[in-house]
């Protein structure tokens, strides 16, 4: 979490990070900043300090919401920078990113440097700010010091992660009453003019709901059938939905411009459910008691309760990704993963990757499923959990998990 970043930066021998970014998100940015939504600027949080921002003047009183010292670009001078390099912008932004840290006092040594922005610009600017003299500029691979800060999440962390599972919860809600107030003709939903309900209605529905609770839709699955067989499938928007097939639907939106996610997914059946998929929703079911079952406490790894479903579902005689690597049927993913300002983050819940253990402040997903494509049917069941301070497993996740919509309609 944050207050880990001090400890992680001495590990890596860095003096300061400089989280970046341009109009697009910044995951980094947003982390150092409380959420503050600026757009361009610098973020430099020097080791032992609380982070600044330096941001463009028109951004003074956004950047200010993070409660954090904030600076304009004229605080260094930006005007004379662009005078003195005679216009190119590009040498004025290194010259002020020099003059920030030696005014902010930021000893000499190793920048880290993060966040989001095109990366031939980043290339290109690393050649010129290595040439300041005291400081070199570095970036990282693999597990980053924000990926591993990410890892558990604080209070406040956790309230912005509470509000956003609320408002995915009450979508889902709305989402389940929106399809039950429908008919049928035949095996097909209908509306009252007799037209097809489709899956790209639904879509829209769900995407017009979440705004209400200031959230945006991120890609959401919405697959019926045999497309639910694949775990991946978005579905297909122009598909009607028809009664007693199986669909997964996996929601995972974030705060709207960029923030925390929550993860979800539910199958239903419209109508009924055939005998089979049923016994292979109790089935994915149970699997995901046995993962609640066999947490523990905190230190724990990741890996036992992976195994715990393989056992579970290999003793069934369906496929998993441990008995048959390359099977496309059966138990073809790993448990779970990591939520916070990234949809998949550590801790990672594989079998085959064994170092991970849960800690207090993790957010994270639940998800069993069974696949299978060419039976035309695919089931999961997914909520996000979070270990408490007293390193109980509690789920995010606020809304129920039966199989069957009846249609009112």
């Amino acid at each position: 979490m944050k207050s880990d970043l001090d400890r992680l930066m001495a590990q890596r021998d860095l003096q300061a990070l400089v989280a970046v970014g341009d109009e697009t998100y910044s995951a980094p940015r947003d982390y150092l900043t409380n959420g503050a939504q600026v757009t361009g600027g610098l973020v430099i949080k020097q080791r032992g300090a609380d982070p600044v921002m330096v941001v463009n003047p028109m951004e003074i009183e956004e950047a200010a919401a993070s409660g954090l010292k904030v600076y304009s670009y004229h605080d260094f001078g930006w005007a004379d920078l662009v005078k003195e390099a005679e216009g190119d912008r590009s040498k004025a932004t290194v010259r002020l990113w020099e003059r920030a840290l030696r005014e902010l006092a930021v000893p000499p040594g190793r920048v880290g440097i993060y966040g989001t922005s095109d990366v031939n610009v980043y290339i290109d600017m690393v050649n010129d700010l290595n040439r300041i003299d005291g400081y070199t500029f570095v970036g990282e691979r693999g597990l980053t010091i924000f990926d591993e800060a990410y890892i558990t999440k604080d209070a406040d962390e956790l309230a912005r992660l509470k509000k956003v599972a609320a408002g995915t919860s009450a979508t889902l809600r709305a989402a389940w009453d929106y399809i039950a107030s429908h008919r049928a003709q035949g095996d097909t939903v209908v509306r009252s003019d007799g037209t097809p309900l489709t899956i790209g209605d639904v879509k829209r529905f769900v995407r017009r709901t979440l705004l209400d609770y200031d959230l945006e839709d991120t890609g959401m699955i919405f697959a019926q059938g045999r497309d639910a067989g694949f775990p991946h499938s978005r579905g297909q928007d122009d598909q009607p939905l028809r009664l007693g097939q199986s669909i997964i639907f996996d929601l995972f939106p974030r705060e709207v411009g960029g923030g925390y996610y929550h993860d979800v997914t539910r199958t239903w059946c419209i109508g009924y459910a055939s005998d089979e998929v049923r016994q292979t929703y109790d089935t994915v079911m149970q699997a995901f008691q046995i993962v609640m079952d066999t947490y523990e406490e905190p230190g724990q790894p990741t890996y036992v309760l992976q195994e715990a479903v393989l056992d579970y579902y290999e003793s069934l005689g369906h496929p998993t990704q441990r008995s048959q690597p390359n099977t496309m049927s059966g138990y073809v993913h790993t448990l779970g993963h990591g939520v916070g300002l990234n949809i998949h983050e550590r801790p990672s819940l594989s079998h085959l990757l064994r170092t991970d253990t849960l800690q207090v402040g993790n957010a994270l997903t639940i998800e069993p499923g069974l696949y299978y494509p060419d039976k035309g049917y695919g089931v999961r069941i997914e909520d996000t959990v979070f270990i408490d301070e007293n390193g109980q497993m509690l789920t995010l996740t606020d809304f129920h998990k039966e199989l069957v919509i009846p249609l009112e309609g």
